[in-house]
């Protein structure tokens, strides 16, 4: 992987792949750029996709003091390595941080976001004191533990469905990316979708949604997609929290280059 420097002097790890127009891929909460693997294929015939370890995770470096603002001047550099502007797509807590970033003037030339987290009315909110929470398990050195909190907490996944996924591979990436979710849920603020300051922002955007997600994400993605003015929704088949990889691909493309 190939390194650029943010403003802060943290060094950013990042992949290039493919031809064509610039398209900046950002995970979310506990993935690094392997998350995108099976995406980049379908997008590399087409554009010229950049995959980055957000801070603090895979092989990119990390500081003291974790600000929003520093991830945001992260994807800024990396758009920078991509030529200076570029289209980017990011999911769940990703597609929050892209919010961010387009708020702050990075040179995002079209948004595609994939079920931010949001927290719609009806839909019951994270408890109050969950940074609280995550903080002394992390500083206790309770890493799996944090993780299954997040998952359950932030998530609203069941005690069955967080002992399926300790069974898998993912579970130790889950794990050593932990510290990051104290990074990701400052990214969310309150929960909620910040109508007003959307209102403001010009860039075109799609925000995306399975058909077979939660219904708190696909509330979420809907009422994205209205608050933006140059924003659209659209729903696509998949499970929940994922679309299918190759319709993904496509749409993706078809939305970068024309």
């Amino acid at each position: 992987m190939r390194k650029v420097v943010s403003a802060d002097g943290t060094t950013i790890a990042y992949r290039s792949a493919g031809d064509g127009p610039p398209i900046v891929l950002v995970n979310g909460a506990f993935r690094d750029h392997t998350i995108f693997d099976p995406l980049v294929p379908e997008l590399a015939p087409h554009c010229t996709v950049y995959v980055y370890d957000r801070r603090g995770r895979g092989r990119s470096g990390d500081c003291p003091g974790y600000a929003v603002g520093r991830e945001v001047e992260d994807l800024a550099a990396v758009i920078e390595e991509a030529g200076g502007q570029a289209v980017v797509f990011a999911g769940s807590t990703g597609a929050n941080l892209a919010l961010e970033a387009a708020l702050a003037g990075v040179a995002i030339t079209k948004l595609a976001l994939h079920e931010p987290y949001f927290r719609t009315a009806g839909h019951p909110r994270p408890p109050a004191d969950c940074m609280d929470v995550l903080r002394v398990l992390l500083a206790e050195g309770r890493r799996d533990e944090a993780a299954r909190y997040w998952l359950s907490e932030l998530l609203g996944l069941g005690a069955e469905v967080i002992a399926e996924w300790r069974q898998a591979p993912l579970w130790a990436t889950n794990e050593a990316n932990a510290h990051t979710l104290l990074y990701d849920t400052t990214i969310l603020g309150d929960f909620e979708v910040p109508v007003g300051r959307l209102a403001a922002l010009r860039t075109p955007a799609v925000v995306l949604n399975s058909d077979a997600t939660g219904d708190w994400l696909r509330d979420a993605a809907r009422a994205t997609a209205a608050a933006l003015p140059n924003g659209f929704g659209m729903q696509l088949p998949g499970s929940w929290h994922r679309i299918d990889t190759g319709i993904l691909g496509r749409v993706l493309a078809g939305f970068a280059t024309t």
